[in-house]
C-alpha cells in the first residue's frame, strides 16, 4: 500500500489566495500599543484579526477552502464543518455569500454568542447541529456526517488551503512592518495559523523567532513537540474554547515543529488577567484565545527587550456572560481570592468573632456557604475571601490557625474549585 503524499502549502497558492480573498476580509492594521511597549520595554504590535467581518482571522482559511471546492464543482451536496466558534463563523459567512448549503457541528458547551454570530453570518445556508462537550467530540460527528451524506469537511486547521487562507495574514504582517520583525507570538490551537505563519516567515523572514502560546490547560503542541511526535491530550481545560484543541492538525505539527523557536503554555488565569487589562485600559474586547499572544509577552520580557515583536489578536468573539468567570480566574491567578474550609462553633455570636479575629482591615468575604446543625458542636463553611494583595495572604492564613478557624484550603483542589467558580 502506497502511503499518502503529503501536501505542503506554497508561497504561489498563499498569493493566489489573497487574489481570493482581495473583496472579502479586511486588511486589518498592525497596531503598535503604547501601553505594552512601554510595560514591557519593546516595540510592541498587534495584528488587530478581531477586526474582520467575523472578528477573527478564521474567515481567511474557511473562505479560501471553500471557494476552492465552489470553483472545482464539489460543493453540489453542500459542505460540514466542526468549529468551537470562530471557524464556524467563517465557514457561514461563505456559504451565504457563494450560496452553499452547510451543517455545522459545535460542541454544547460553545458561548451562547458564537452561536447566535453563526446563525447571523450564515441565515439560510446553514444549519447548527450542537453535539459533544469539546471540540473533538463535534469534529468526530462532523465526519461521520460527511461520510455518511458524501459532504465535503471544512477541516477548521489540518487542511493545506485552509493553511493558505490563514498565511495571508502573515503576508500583511510583513508588507505593513516599517522596521524587521524580531518575534513574532500567534496563538494556537489546532495549529493552522501558525503553519500559515511559520510557512511565510520561513522564506521571507527567516531571522524571525515564532512563539507559538497555547493555553495552559490545552498545550497539545507542547506535548507533541516533548514528545517528538504529534500527541493527543486525553484531558482539556475548555476555558479558552477557541484554542482548546485535544491533538494539533498532523500537518501543522509537521510544519512547525523544526522551525518555531518557542512553544509556550499560558495559565489560564493569566489570560483572564490580559483580558480585563485589555478591556479596561485598552478598550479592547478579546475572546481569551484572542489574548493569548499578549499574555504570553511577560514570560519573555527579558528576551524581546528593545524589540520589534508582533502580537496576532486573533479573535474577539467574546460572550459577556462569561465576565465573572474571567473576573474570578484572574483574581484566583494574582492570588487576590482564597477560598477555605473553616470550622465554626455552633454558637451565637460566631461569625462576629471570625470577622473580628481573622480579617485583615481591607479583606472581604465574599463567598459563604453554612448550615446550622444543632447536634455537633462546630460545624464547617465555605469561605471565600478577597486580599488586596498576594502578600496578605499569609498573615490571614495565621491568623485564621492561630484563631482555631482553619480546616482546609481549597484553592489548591481542583475539583472543588470547578464548582466553585
Amino acid at each position: 500500500m502506497k502511503s499518502k503524499t503529503i501536501s505542503f502549502p506554497s508561497l504561489h497558492a498563499i498569493k493566489e489566495a489573497r487574489k481570493t480573498l482581495e473583496n472579502i476580509v479586511n486588511t486589518t492594521p498592525l497596531q503598535k500599543s503604547f501601553r505594552l511597549s512601554k510595560q514591557i520595554e519593546a516595540d510592541i504590535f498587534l495584528k488587530r484579526e478581531d477586526m474582520q467581518p467575523v472578528r477573527s482571522y478564521k474567515i481567511r482559511g474557511a473562505y479560501n477552502k471553500i471557494y476552492s471546492l465552489y470553483k472545482d464543482h464539489k460543493v453540489g451536496n453542500g459542505i460540514v464543518c466542526a468549529s468551537a466558534g470562530n471557524h464556524a463563523q467563517g465557514v457561514a459567512f461563505a456559504c451565504r455569500k457563494l450560496k452553499i448549503e452547510g451543517t455545522i457541528f459545535m460542541p454544547v458547551t460553545t458561548p451562547k454568542q458564537k452561536l447566535e454570530q453563526v446563525a447571523m453570518f450564515g441565515e439560510k445556508y446553514v444549519d447548527i447541529k450542537l453535539i459533544g462537550d469539546t471540540f473533538d467530540d463535534s469534529k468526530k460527528a462532523a465526519i461521520e456526517y460527511s461520510e455518511s451524506f458524501k459532504v465535503e469537511f471544512i477541516h477548521p486547521f489540518d487542511d493545506v488551503e485552509i493553511i493558505e487562507g490563514q498565511a495571508t495574514l502573515a503576508m500583511e504582517i510583513l508588507e505593513q512592518a516599517e522596521h524587521k520583525i524580531d518575534f513574532v507570538f500567534v496563538p494556537l490551537g489546532g495549529g493552522g495559523l501558525a503553519a500559515g505563519v511559520v510557512t511565510v516567515f520561513s522564506v521571507l523572514s527567516p531571522e524571525t523567532k515564532i512563539i507559538v502560546v497555547e493555553p495552559k490547560g490545552a498545550a497539545s503542541m507542547k506535548a507533541s513537540l516533548d514528545a517528538g511526535v504529534n500527541t493527543e491530550l486525553m484531558h482539556i481545560d475548555k476555558f479558552v474554547d477557541g484554542a482548546a484543541v485535544q491533538k494539533v492538525g498532523d500537518l501543522n505539527f509537521e510544519i512547525c515543529k523544526d522551525y518555531i523557536h518557542d512553544c509556550i503554555a499560558v495559565d489560564e488565569g493569566k489570560v483572564c488577567e490580559t483580558l480585563l487589562e485589555l478591556y479596561n485600559k485598552d478598550a479592547m474586547v478579546l475572546e481569551p484565545a484572542g489574548a493569548l499572544a499578549i499574555a504570553a509577552l511577560d514570560l519573555y520580557k527579558e528576551e524581546i527587550k528593545d524589540k520589534n515583536v508582533v502580537c496576532i489578536v486573533s479573535g474577539s468573539n467574546n460572550d459577556i456572560t462569561r465576565t465573572e468567570e474571567i473576573k474570578e480566574r484572574a483574581m484566583l491567578y494574582k492570588g487576590l481570592k482564597h477560598y477555605f474550609i473553616v470550622k465554626f462553633p455552633q454558637r451565637p455570636g460566631a461569625l462576629k468573632e471570625f470577622v473580628l479575629s481573622v480579617l485583615g482591615k481591607s479583606d472581604d468575604i465574599t463567598f459563604f456557604e453554612y448550615t446550622k446543625r444543632n447536634s455537633r458542636e462546630t460545624a464547617s463553611a465555605i469561605v471565600g475571601i478577597e486580599v488586596p494583595s498576594f502578600s496578605d495572604f499569609e498573615e490571614l492564613l495565621n491568623r485564621m490557625k492561630k484563631a482555631g478557624y482553619y480546616e482546609s484550603y481549597l484553592n489548591d483542589s481542583p475539583n472543588m474549585m470547578n464548582i466553585l467558580i
